[in-house]
C-alpha cells in the first residue's frame, strides 16, 4: 500500500482491511527513521521494529522553531511518534515497566488511570523481564478482547537496551528463559490482530549484532538504522543551543555553521558536552582545545576501537620510493583541494619487511590534511560482540567522513570470506569491511589504506578496484644515494644529528632496508651518547655497520618482494630495474613461478 508521506492523522484502511488505524503516516520534518517506522507501521508492514546505532543520542522534539527542544529517542517516539496514543510504557532490566509520557504529566496521570483499570496499579507490576513480558501479554489480549472500540487502548512499548533482553545467542541456549523471550516477541510481530491494531514494539540497541539474528532476521520484525547526525542536525543543535541564552559566541570562536563541520564525527550528546565544557571551564574552544576534546569524544564513543595518528612528519620526510611517494603527494593534494571525487577509494601498501609502510602511511596522514585513525583489535571472545564493535566502529568513521582508516597487518586483522572455526565471525567481518569499502557514497570520505607484507595472503575481493584499487609497492633503497638519503632521514627522525661526509660508500650492496638502516643509525647514536658527544663520527658509524647483523631470512624477503611487484597496479610505481623486468615477455608468468618455487621450499 502506498502512503502520502505529507498527510498528517491521516485515516486509512488496514491492509487487512478490519480495522482503520487512528495513527498516520509520518510527516516530512521527521527524521528519516522515524518517517520510515511511521511509513512501515501506516501500511500495516510491521508492528515490531529493532532501532539501532545512535539510539542513546538526543534528538530534535519539535519541527516549530519556537517549541523546539531537544530530548532522547525514547522521549522522541513517547511524545512525538506516538505522543496522541493513549498508552505509552518504557521498559529496561534496571527499571522496570513504567508509563512514559515525557514530561507531560497530565498525560502520564490518564496514562496510569487507564492501566491501573486493566491490570493493576504500577507498584504492583513486576520487575522480572518474563513477568513483565507476560504482563504484557496480558494487556495486549486483553486489549484485543475488548468489543467496545472506544475502549480499546493505543499501545506502544518501548524496549530500552533490548540486546539484554533478547541477545545474540547459539540455538542451544535458546532452550530456557531466553527462548521463551524471543518467541513471546516473535509471536507478538507475527500476529495478524495485533497489527490491524494501534500497537507497535520498539526495541532500542546501539548494536544490531548484539540482538538475536532470529528476531532481526524475522520478516515480521523492521530493523532502523538510527544514523549519527549530519551536519545540518549539529549546526540545528548549535543554533538552538545558541538561542536559549545567546552565549554561544562566549564558548567558541565559530559560528554555529563553522561548528558543524569541525565537529563531524560527534554525536548531539557529545557536542553538547563540548559546549557545556567550555561553559563551566570559562575556557574559549579555539581550533587547538576544539581538536583535543574531539579526539577524546570520538575514541570514546567508538569504544577506544580506534587510535588517532597526528604525526610530526610529513610526505616530504619519506625517502626512497620516488614513484609512489609522488603519487600520494597528488592526492594529499586533491584532497586538501576538497576534490574527494578524484580520491581513490582505498591504497594497498605492500613490500618486504623493514620498508617503512607504516612510516608512509603516517608521513601521509601528516600532509593529507583530514583526521587519520588506525583501527585497534575489535574481536571479542563473545558471541556477536566483534561484529558490534565493528558496526559501532564503521558508524563511527561514516560520520568523520572525510577521514583516513590505516589497517596494519590487514591480511591478518579482516579475516576471509571462507572463515572457519570461530562460528563464522571472521567471514562475517570480511563481509562487513568489504561492503563498506566498496560503498563508492563514501568516496573520498573513507579511504582505507591496507598494509601488509603479505598481499598474497589478501582475499582478492579486497584488492579489486572500487576497494583498495591502487596498489602501492614498498622496496629497499637500490643506490648509494638513497641510502645515504635513508640514513640522513632516519637520523632526522631520532633527533640525531648525522654528518653526511661520516658515511661510508658501498653502503647499497649491504642490502639494508628502511628499518635495518634505523637500528645502525641508533646503534650509532648510543656509541656516541656514551662517549658524550651529541654527534656520531665515521667511526661510530662503521662499528654499528660492522656490529649490525641483518636478518637471514632471504627467501621470505624475497617472495615478499615478488608479491609487491605482482600486485603493482602502475609500473611508474616500480623502481627501474623492476620496471624493465615485467615490461619483458612472459614476465609475470616467470616472477609467479619463482614465488611457487620458494613457497614450496619454505613449505619443506
Amino acid at each position: 500500500m502506498s502512503t502520502d508521506p505529507s498527510a498528517v492523522d491521516a485515516v486509512a484502511p488496514d491492509l487487512l482491511g478490519a480495522e482503520v488505524r487512528k495513527a498516520g503516516p509520518a510527516t516530512a520534518g521527521q527524521p528519516p527513521w522515524a518517517r520510515e517506522l511511521a511509513e512501515q507501521f501506516f501500511a500495516g508492514a510491521s508492528c515490531l521494529f529493532v532501532l539501532h546505532g545512535n539510539v542513546h543520542d538526543i534528538v530534535r522534539q519539535s519541527d516549530e522553531r519556537e517549541a523546539a527542544s531537544y530530548g532522547g529517542v525514547p522521549d522522541y517516539l513517547a511524545t512525538q511518534l506516538f505522543g496522541g496514543w493513549d498508552v505509552v510504557l518504557r521498559h529496561d532490566l534496571s527499571h522496570g515497566l513504567r508509563a512514559f509520557a515525557g514530561a507531560d504529566g497530565e498525560r502520564l496521570r490518564k496514562m496510569i488511570a487507564r492501566l491501573s483499570e486493566k491490570i493493576g496499579e504500577p507498584k504492583t507490576w513486576p520487575r522480572d523481564p518474563d513477568a513483565v513480558l507476560d504482563l504484557l501479554d496480558r494487556l495486549i489480549q486483553s486489549n484485543l478482547m475488548e468489543t467496545d472500540p472506544a475502549k480499546r487502548l493505543s499501545l506502544a512499548v518501548v524496549f530500552d537496551h533490548a540486546q539484554y533482553l533478547a541477545p545474540s545467542s547459539d540455538l542451544a541456549q535458546l532452550s530456557g528463559p531466553l527462548g521463551s523471550r524471543l518467541v513471546r516477541l516473535l509471536s507478538w510481530a507475527q500476529n495478524p490482530y495485533i497489527k490491524r491494531n494501534n500497537m507497535a514494539f520498539c526495541l532500542l540497541t546501539d548494536q544490531l549484532g548484539e540482538i538475536n539474528e532470529r528476531l532481526v532476521g524475522s520478516p515480521h520484525v523492521t530493523a532502523l538504522a538510527v544514523p549519527m547526525p549530519d551536519a545540518d542536525a549539529r549546526r540545528e543543535f548549535a543554533e538552538w543551543f545558541d538561542s536559549r541564552d545567546g552565549k554561544l559566541g562566549n564558548l567558541t570562536d565559530f559560528t554555529p555553521a563553522q561548528l558543524a563541520e569541525l565537529t563531524s564525527g560527534l554525536n548531539l550528546v557529545s557536542l553538547e558536552r563540548l559546549l557545556i565544557l567550555a561553559e563551566r571551564s570559562h575556557i574559549k574552544l579555539d581550533a587547538d582545545a576544539l581538536k583535543k576534546l574531539k579526539k577524546g569524544l570520538i575514541e570514546r564513543q567508538a569504544r577506544g576501537l580506534v587510535e588517532f595518528v597526528e604525526p610530526p612528519t610529513t610526505m616530504d620526510d619519506f625517502v626512497g620510493n620516488e614513484g609512489v611517494k609522488r603519487r600520494l603527494i597528488e592526492d594529499a593534494k586533491l584532497l586538501a583541494r576538497g576534490r574527494l571525487d578524484a580520491a581513490p577509494m582505498g591504497y594497498l601498501i605492500c613490500g618486504p619487511v623493514g620498508t617503512g609502510k607504516t612510516y608512509l602511511a603516517e608521513c601521509f596522514a601528516g600532509s593529507v590534511g583530514v583526521p587519520c585513525v588506525k583501527l585497534r583489535n575489535f574481536r571479542s571472545k563473545y558471541v556477536g560482540e566483534t561484529e558490534g564493535n565493528l558496526e559501532q566502529l564503521l558508524n563511527v568513521l561514516r560520520a568523520m567522513g572525510p577521514v583516513v582508516v590505516v589497517i596494519d597487518e590487514a591480511d591478518a586483522a579482516l579475516g576471509t570470506r571462507e572463515g572457519s572455526g570461530d562460528s563464522g565471525t571472521s567471514s562475517r567481518v570480511f563481509s562487513m569491511i568489504a561492503s563498506q569499502m566498496g560503498d563508492t557514497r563514501y568516496r573520498g570520505k573513507l579511504i582505507w589504506m591496507l598494509l601488509t607484507s603479505r598481499p598474497d595472503l589478501l582475499p582478492i575481493d579486497l584488492k579489486r578496484q572500487g576497494r583498495a584499487e591502487v596498489h602501492l609497492p614498498l622496496f629497499n633503497p637500490p643506490n648509494d644515494e638513497e641510502v645515504r638519503a635513508m640514513f640522513l632521514a632516519m637520523a632526522r627522525k631520532n633527533r640525531f644529528r648525522l654528518d653526511p661526509a661520516v658515511l661510508p660508500e658501498g653502503l647499497s650492496g649491504r642490502g639494508l632496508s628502511g628499518a635495518d638502516i634505523e637500528s645502525v643509525v641508533l646503534s650509532a647514536k648510543r656509541l656516541a651518547l656514551t662517549e658524550g658527544r651529541e654527534q656520531a663520527t665515521a667511526e661510530d658509524v662503521a662499528t654499528a655497520l660492522d656490529d649490525f647483523v641483518p636478518s637471514a631470512q632471504g627467501l621470505e624477503k624475497e617472495k615478499q618482494e615478488l608479491a609487491a611487484v605482482l600486485e603493482c597496479t602502475s609500473k611508474s610505481f616500480l623502481p627501474p630495474e623492476w620496471k624493465e623486468r615485467v615490461e619483458r615477455p612472459d614476465a609475470r608468468a616467470k616472477l609467479q613461478e619463482r614465488m611457487a618455487a620458494i613457497r614450496r621450499v619454505l613449505e619443506e
